[in-house]
């Protein structure tokens, strides 16, 4: 809106980066699980009234609400725009915390919590990354989409010693009416600022990279073609197979986001929150890094990569959770690493999705593929949460997301080549 036609990419890029530093605040749920635990353990008026077991509902209904929500929000998205979909969603988060600041019922945290904050932030996170990725030519793909969604894998970093402060000075209600208002008026700011690009724009230095070409070149022509529909992307076997693979990633990382500051508790006490600010940086970092690193040697080479090491992760992490006392500095060490691992996977895969499926029908497309994200954190984390309530240890469930992991391995070798949209493989028969 300020900036002129050349430099409006990186005004867009800037501004989705932004939105993502505001709804990152999903990662910080594990400082609000704490302060949770703590209110039901003390007790007396106006206390939380929950089951322990039940601690972590409301941060897995918000992952199924925002993954669930991302299909409606892509579609806004494809339709109405990022400004209006960015718009709609810092509306929600905005009202959802405010709902929540209200009351400490469960039910309230869960519709607050749960369903609001899920669905806005699926508006926001659906408006940001599509935007941006429509300034810059395909060889930018994985290195764009990686700097916008370091955002919100970065927001914990200032969320999480905020949101300690917060509840230390004002208690719970006062600091969950401060993060509601302020999202309200951050969102509706920076949702100015995300435009699409005018018709006929070409993004300076445009083309895609082939390895079946003579010269490892296509043209714009040939990008466009695949425009897949939801309905011919659900029907190719690429489709399925990142589904799954999305799951078991998120399922895994998840699982480690949401629970950092319980597990650190015993080691870091009262300064738990600080393994959540550093776990974020290295979230913010692995999404930079494999977006710049599956431009160069391949998406698919790069994915398997990240399933390896975080299965390694997982299985290291066994005898670290379940040691009576767990060195601060290795446990940091450990979710550090998880949290780049995982990064890297909300940078790969809406980048598949892009290369797979094409650009025009990106929003919904996407918005389907990140169901799987959805229903990972939803399953690991009430299984984590549940054996953790049963076992009194997270060890259970670290084996069972790096089990996941090493088949995520074998899948990401069976991906195949880029799908072929109708129209190119009735061309290349003619051709033939």
């Amino acid at each position: 809106m300020f900036f002129k036609t050349e430099d409006r990419g990186r005004s867009v890029t800037i501004a989705g980066t932004g939105i993502n530093l505001a709804l990152g605040i999903l990662y910080t749920w594990s400082i609000f699980k704490v302060a949770i635990k703590q209110s039901i353990e003390a007790g007396g008026a106006g206390a939380f009234n929950w089951n322990l077991a039940s601690i972590n509902d409301p941060y897995a209904v918000c992952c199924l609400v925002f993954a669930c929500a991302m299909i409606l929000a892509g579609k806004c998205q494809d339709t109405f725009g990022p400004r209006v979909t960015a718009f709609i969603g810092g509306i929600l988060v905005g009202l959802g915390f405010i709902w929540i600041s209200q009351s400490t019922a469960y039910m309230s945290w869960i519709i607050g919590f749960g369903f609001l904050v899920g669905t806005g932030i699926a508006f926001g996170y659906s408006s940001a990354t599509p935007a941006a990725l429509k300034w810059y030519p395909p060889t930018k793909t994985g290195k764009i989409a990686g700097i916008v969604v370091a955002g919100f894998g970065l927001a914990s970093v200032y969320i999480a010693p905020l949101a300690k402060y917060l509840l230390s000075t004002y208690g719970m209600q006062i600091s969950m009416l401060f993060f509601g208002i302020a999202f309200l008026v951050v969102m509706s700011i920076l949702s100015m600022f995300l435009v699409n690009p005018p018709a006929g724009y070409v993004p300076k230095g445009f083309v895609e990279r082939r390895a079946d070409t003579p010269d490892n070149k296509v043209s714009r022509a040939m990008f466009h073609e695949k425009n897949f529909t939801t309905s011919q992307m659900i029907k190719t076997p690429q489709f399925w197979m990142l589904w799954v693979l999305y799951f078991m990633s998120a399922g895994a990382g998840l699982m480690v986001i949401g629970s950092v500051a319980g597990m650190a508790k015993s080691s870091l006490g009262e300064s738990a929150f600080i393994a959540v600010a550093i776990m974020a940086i290295g979230n913010a970092g692995g999404r930079v890094v494999a977006g710049i690193l599956s431009d160069r040697i391949g998406r698919t080479k790069t994915l398997a990569c990240m399933f390896f090491f975080q299965a390694i992760l997982m299985f290291a992490a066994i005898p670290i959770i379940g040691a009576g006392s767990t060195s601060a500095l290795l446990l940091i060490f450990l979710a550090t690493f998880i949290g780049f691992n995982y990064g890297a996977n909300l940078t790969l895969f809406p980048s598949f999705t892009k290369d797979y499926w094409g650009m025009k029908n990106f929003g919904v497309n996407y918005g389907v593929i990140f169901t799987a994200w959805g229903a990972g954190g939803f399953v690991m984390s009430k299984t984590s949460q549940a054996l953790a309530a049963n076992t009194g240890s997270f060890s259970a469930s670290f084996l069972i997301a790096g089990i996941l992991l090493c088949v995520g391995i074998y899948f990401t070798f069976h991906l195949g080549n880029e799908p072929k949209s109708k129209e190119k493989a009735v061309a290349e028969q003619l051709a033939a």
